[in-house]
């Protein structure tokens, strides 16, 4: 699994800190949060993308992919932030209360279980991994 570099490491934390301030602020229903969680949320998939993997490890390849989806789904979240503020979508009432209206929480759930999941199993993978290159 290819590091980041301190600058990543930096910034990669600099993203997740600014989507928690921007989650969090939004509870207080401040109006800059999702100017606040977007840039984190570009920050930390950005750099999470950067890491990849070049073993032939079926199972980290297919956590890579999962993290790859949760990454899109943070973005996902993001523009759906901004369109809880106001209907830039231009859809008629109801079904923007019905698909968009805080649906952004839904997303933003759904992606930080699936990063929860795979950094769990990515290490127990990338530690047995080590194990069995070691013992060769």
């Amino acid at each position: 699994m290819r590091q980041l570099s301190k600058i990543e490491t930096a910034l990669f934390l600099l993203g997740g800190m600014l989507m928690v301030i921007g989650a969090g602020a939004t509870v207080f229903r401040q109006s800059w949060a999702p100017y606040v969680f977007a840039p984190g949320a570009l920050l930390f998939a950005s750099m999470q993308m950067r890491q990849t993997y070049e073993g032939t490890n079926f199972t980290i390849r297919r956590l890579r992919r999962i993290i790859l989806i949760s990454d899109i789904l943070f973005l996902i979240a993001a523009l759906m932030m901004f369109a809880n503020q106001a209907n830039f979508f231009g859809l008629d009432f109801l079904i923007y209360i019905k698909y968009v209206h805080n649906n952004w929480i839904i997303v933003l759930l759904l992606a930080a279980i699936l990063q929860l999941y795979t950094s769990h199993r990515m290490t127990k993978e990338l530690e047995k991994e080590n194990l069995e290159s070691k013992k060769r």
